[in-house]
């Protein structure tokens, strides 16, 4: 049976490094989720391999349509930014793990879609003062750093990722990432185990 790895964190925990060095671990077998989003496509970016981008009216569409699995927004400084998983064919729970990045909210509603048997919750963890200072060092080797932006995000975390929603969410087990090589291999650990345990 498949399942959906859903990485969730504050930002600047180091989700997107763990998520890489897990796509890259053979014995996983994990495969990529590819988001949709509203949100201007950045310098470099592809279609269908970053995200699939889209406007507001394909978003409504597909939503009406009911082929979104789950889905977030961002009230940024550049406006609303709408990231969503679309049953759009790419999911096989059949034959297949996957592994994607989301949030609490996101977690939830995955769970309602495909059934909680089917998404294993992995919640990266950091001390908020690490957090802070890798958020900062990130941002002033950007060639436009956004530090409000930051400081939005920051402190949003603190809300979003409240102890109570984390409990109300049933999500029991955490990887502290203050050691990158531990936790992976704490949570190569813990997805392996959960696979058999089926």
């Amino acid at each position: 049976m498949g399942r959906i790895i859903h990485l969730c964190g504050k930002s600047s925990a180091g989700k997107d490094t763990i998520y890489r060095e897990l796509l890259r671990k053979e014995e996983l077998g994990l495969c990529r989720i590819v988001l949709y989003t509203t949100r201007p496509r950045r310098d470099g970016e592809k279609e269908g391999r970053e995200y699939f981008f889209t406007d507001e009216e394909g978003y409504r569409k597909l939503l009406a349509a009911g082929k979104i699995a789950e889905q977030r927004e961002y009230h940024t400084v550049m406006g609303l930014w709408r990231y969503f998983t679309v049953d759009d064919g790419q999911i096989d729970l059949g034959h297949k793990d996957y592994l994607m990045i989301g949030t609490l909210d996101s977690y939830r509603s995955l769970c309602e879609y495909y059934g909680r048997e089917k998404v294993l919750s992995v919640l990266i963890d950091l001390d908020d003062g690490e957090r802070l200072q890798r958020a900062l060092n990130r941002e002033r080797k950007s060639e436009h750093p956004a530090y409000r932006e930051m400081c939005r995000r920051f402190l949003a975390d603190c809300e979003d990722f409240d102890e109570e929603k984390i409990e109300a969410a049933g999500i029991r087990r955490r990887f502290v990432n203050d050691d990158l090589s531990r936790c992976l291999e704490e949570i190569v650990s813990y997805i392996t185990a959960e696979g058999k345990a089926e």
